[in-house]
């Protein structure tokens, strides 16, 4: 059966990291939810350097509180990516997805959702513009690299569809997981994400069984840019459709919800309501 979770960045100081791990599964087990994403950061509860003993303890935390970690995020690839131009910075997002894909298996998971790498990026507006070819041939290289860790740890790298021009159509990223010929790297499949260029329903039957990971959210066509993600069921996301893709692809993992960016006012009821609206669309209300 399908757990539904919830990403660490949904709730109140998630995305600067300040928010305590066990403070985050009790809000998630209180709002209905069986399982977290939690998100690994440079700095923070859960950084690129936690020890094995360190992922212990949040286990045991989560077990506490009655949840499952079941998935890991990270917004370290902003910052650098193994596709980046420098090569320091390459050399550091190597590193640092090495370290995390260990991290993962400590968690007891077995997707780390990835990006690798971003021709722009829409929020760092000072960040330079790369060539996509090259974007694409280094990204290749980096992770071909972090390829034998990743088999080593057991964990799937998960590449998600993020508003990075880069792997733009199904086929594109078919052919880019495809050619590393390994179970170990698959899609991390964003519903919400694909919207402005594409049909998420589309994208699920065309990616098959390279869906290693799925997050949930809604957007909204009308709007067209970042202000367009909207709660769950409020957007134009076909979630019939949607649900009867994941069903043919015969997917059983963990389904996250990352709602990002929190209400102004009370933003925890965001969450509340996301809790309800999964259960409506997974059959369960």
């Amino acid at each position: 059966m399908i757990l539904k979770s919830i990403n660490y960045w949904s709730y109140p100081g998630g995305l600067d990291g300040s928010l305590a791990l066990p403070d985050f599964f009790a809000k998630a087990k209180a709002h209905g939810y069986e399982a977290v994403e939690v998100a690994i950061g440079h700095e923070g509860h859960l950084n690129v350097d936690a020890s094995e003993a360190d992922c212990q303890a949040i286990l045991a935390q989560a077990e506490a509180a009655g949840v499952k970690v079941a998935s890991v995020a990270s917004g370290t690839y902003w910052a650098r990516s193994v596709g980046d131009e420098d090569m320091e910075a390459r050399a550091g997002a190597i590193e640092d997805l090495k370290k995390m894909l260990q991290i993962t298996s400590w968690l007891g998971c077995r997707t780390l959702l990835t990006i690798p790498g971003a021709v722009d990026v829409f929020f760092l507006p000072d960040r330079p513009r790369q060539n996509y070819a090259e974007v694409k041939q280094r990204a290749y290289s980096g992770m071909r690299e972090c390829l034998p860790t990743a088999e080593a740890c057991d964990v799937r790298m998960g590449i998600e569809n993020v508003w990075n021009k880069f792997l733009l159509s199904p086929t594109e990223m078919c052919d880019f997981i495809d050619s590393f010929d390994s179970a170990h790297l698959g899609s991390y499949f964003d519903v919400g994400n694909i919207m402005p260029y594409g049909h998420p329903e589309d994208w699920l039957r065309t990616l098959g069984h390279r869906v290693v990971g799925i997050h949930f959210k809604d957007f909204r066509m009308s709007v067209g840019n970042i202000n367009g993600f909207v709660d769950i069921l409020e957007g134009d996301v076909n979630w019939p459709e949607v649900m009867a893709a994941i069903e043919e692809i015969q997917y059983s993992g963990p389904i996250a919800a990352e709602m990002i960016p929190g209400y102004t006012h009370y933003p925890e009821v965001r969450c509340m309501n996301t809790s309800t609206a999964m259960d409506h669309i997974f059959g369960r209300a």
